[in-house]
């Protein structure tokens, strides 16, 4: 099994939230967060004075899937998440050693 976390743009959830669905992967966590890559931020001008924005708004996808999934959800990600502007995120994949279903105990690839 493995973790795949998607640092993406705010309104591109909803695209790639649909796009997995659409592939059968219906568990996830979507986490407001803020951040900064390449990009640096920007300034915005408030009431005449100009403001340096080093953080900017993203979303943070996290979804664990099993290791036949992995390939498929990465490429559903980058095809749905992708504007080919500076900031389009990043995607981090790593192992997942043991996942548990509290309700009814189930393990692994059933738990998913």
């Amino acid at each position: 099994m493995k973790k795949i976390e998607a640092i993406i743009k705010p309104f591109k959830l909803d695209d790639v939230r649909e796009a997995l669905h659409d592939i059968g992967i219906t568990g996830m966590t979507a986490t407001e967060v803020k951040g900064f890559g390449r990009q640096k931020g920007h300034t915005e001008l408030y009431r005449g004075a100009e403001y340096v924005i080093d953080f900017l708004p993203k979303v943070k996808l996290e979804l664990v899937v099993s290791d036949d999934q992995v390939d498929k959800c990465i490429e559903i990600i980058m095809q749905s998440a992708r504007t080919g502007k500076i900031g389009d995120g990043k995607i981090f994949v790593s192992d997942v050693e043991r996942v548990i279903r509290i309700r009814t105990g189930e393990e692994d690839d059933e738990a998913i």
